[in-house]
């Protein structure tokens, strides 16, 4: 009972996450803060909405119990990846505040999916 409430919140919170960023990233030129992160990472201005179209994607997917496992992976891999752009425009602060953001899928894929028997 204990396992599903806490995969439940890390799911709910991944979620609002996920959509939170997505719409921030449609919306980044309305961010200044946003439009000089993504120039940090290296991130051409063309690649900007399919990184937004991953992370509302990947929000759906964590949804439906059949992708859940799918979802969580494809965040991993965003997250290791702005952790990588990171360290190579040599941002360490940032790849390091990212960390906890990456246990986050590796623990839900280890809790499973909170509503399935």
């Amino acid at each position: 009972m204990v396992k599903n409430i806490i995969s439940l919140v890390l799911l709910l919170v991944s979620v609002a996450l996920s959509f939170k960023h997505g719409w921030d990233t449609f919306n980044y030129k309305n961010n200044p803060d946003a439009s000089r992160m993504m120039a940090e990472l290296g991130i051409n201005e063309s690649f900007v909405p399919y990184f937004g179209a991953l992370t509302v994607i990947i929000g759906i997917l964590l949804l439906i119990p059949q992708t859940f496992f799918l979802g969580n992976l494809l965040n991993a891999i965003s997250i290791l990846l702005i952790m990588a752009l990171s360290l190579q425009g040599g941002n360490y602060k940032t790849a390091l505040i990212e960390i906890p953001f990456l246990v986050i899928p590796l623990v839900m894929i280890w809790l499973k999916y909170p509503f399935k028997n």
